[in-house]
């Protein structure tokens, strides 16, 4: 299996300028996240803190950064990833599709879900809550889950686990869902509470109401950097890094939203930036 030098996880600003300046130093690396690069980005209307660019609109900024990374041959894997695992000298991550990629280095940068936390996903993780439905959907064939999703592209993995689960409660954080099927019941109310002893036994919703479920996925296009290592220490519910973004786990470092506010492209961009440096030296340290 190859071993790159370093695993970018988020295709928003931090990680496309992480990305351009690991090319530029001739690191191997591979960028997680989707084409269209930041739906935050896209969906701006109006961009003017920009240095350069002026008055730009996010859908404009995002065709320049497109352009950008064409011309400088860096593709984006479009794949979810869900773990990363530290192996002492290197990382390895495990993609949405059960894949398994191999890095010195890991850059997290993930963005910010502003959805409050729910009380029980953390403790129940591995026990009933997942992030993963190709990893773990055929756990719930034939039972009773709930189906949380922040994406219409990503309700593919919804219709995948509707396929298995016998009854799944859908609860979209977005408009214009595609989702169908007769043993799908969408619901209007959000997820307040998960609860269960050893393993997920039933989701409470903001009206209060209580359904048993055997298990409940969290479909997003990134799952929350405290979830995806163990160990990374948080600080007000953002990824806690120095100046040179190192985080207090050797060779992880982390850029943009995922740091801490303000949640500005400038910022963004200027944290992928150090971090990417951060990265060569550390590389260079190892001998890389």
């Amino acid at each position: 299996m190859e071993r790159y030098d370093l695993a970018i996880i988020g295709s928003g600003p931090a990680g496309i300028s992480a990305a351009l300046n690991a090319q530029i130093r001739g690191k191997s690396f591979l960028l997680f996240g989707r084409k269209a690069l930041s739906e935050k980005v896209l969906k701006s209307e109006r961009i003017s803190n920009y240095p350069g660019i002026p008055e730009t609109s996010g859908e404009q900024l995002v065709q320049q950064f497109q352009s950008q990374m064409e011309k400088m041959q860096i593709a984006v894997t479009e794949e979810t990833i869900t773990s990363i695992y530290n192996m002492e000298d290197y990382f390895s991550l495990l993609a949405d599709n059960n894949k398994i990629y191999e890095a010195k280095t890991v850059i997290l940068a993930t963005g910010m879900d502003n959805a409050a936390p729910i009380s029980g996903e953390a403790e129940l993780l591995g026990r009933g809550v997942s992030y993963c439905a190709t990893c773990d959907g055929n756990l719930y064939r034939g039972k009773t889950i709930a189906v949380v999703c922040n994406s219409v592209p990503l309700e593919q993995e919804v219709n995948f686990l509707a396929g298995l689960a016998a009854k799944v409660y859908y609860l979209p954080l977005m408009k214009g869902s595609r989702v169908a099927g007769e043993n799908v019941e969408f619901l209007k109310s959000g997820v307040r509470e998960i609860r269960g002893e050893k393993r997920v036994e039933s989701i409470v919703l903001a009206d209060g109401t209580e359904l048993p479920v055997d298990g409940i996925f969290f479909i997003k296009n990134a799952v929350p950097p405290a979830v995806l290592m163990n160990g990374l220490q948080m600080q007000d519910g953002h990824v806690n890094v120095d100046r040179q973004m190192c985080t207090n786990l050797k060779g992880v470092f982390a850029a943009g939203d995922c740091t801490g506010r303000p949640y500005q492209i400038a910022k963004a961009v200027g944290e992928g930036n150090v971090a990417a440096h951060a990265v060569v030296t550390y590389l260079d340290h190892q001998g890389v």
